[in-house]
């Protein structure tokens, strides 16, 4: 599962980004990151790619970081692998349409490429074993 959950962080954090920049009209300053890409001609798809690709690529980005707790129950890169992706899916789907939504959903962006590139130079080992643990609480 430990594998799993690393790719789909990875994928989700790539996915969300790559959607955002694909997009120039709504978000503007990840527009020069996606046309220096190469990715201009997506921007027929953007409707696509706002409403239904980043809140998607968000999700699986929340979900691989909360099963990532089980693989090594390390609370505060769980917290902030959780924390990156909700603040994107609070931009999207509660908050849309407000002057500080951008500042929300670049915040959250930041923060899932953080914890991913944090991710993949130092990986995540197991805090303890489950019955060291199970012995620590009693």
């Amino acid at each position: 599962m430990e594998w799993f959950s690393r790719i789909a962080d990875k994928a989700g954090a790539l996915g969300s980004v790559v959607s955002a920049a694909s997009c120039p009209a709504c978000f503007p300053a990840l527009a020069s990151l996606g046309a220096a890409a190469g990715l201009g001609f997506l921007s027929e798809y953007e409707g696509l790619f706002i409403n239904t690709l980043l809140p998607l690529f968000a999700g699986v980005a929340l979900v691989a970081n909360a099963l990532g707790w089980f693989a090594h129950r390390r609370w505060l890169r769980s917290l902030l692998g959780m924390f990156g992706p909700a603040l994107v899916l609070a931009a999207m789907l509660l908050f849309f349409g407000q002057w500080w939504t951008p500042r929300l959903l670049y915040t959250g962006l930041a923060l899932m490429v953080g914890v991913s590139v944090w991710d993949l130079l130092l990986p995540a080992h197991r805090a303890c074993s489950t019955e060291g643990c199970e012995r620590a609480a009693r």
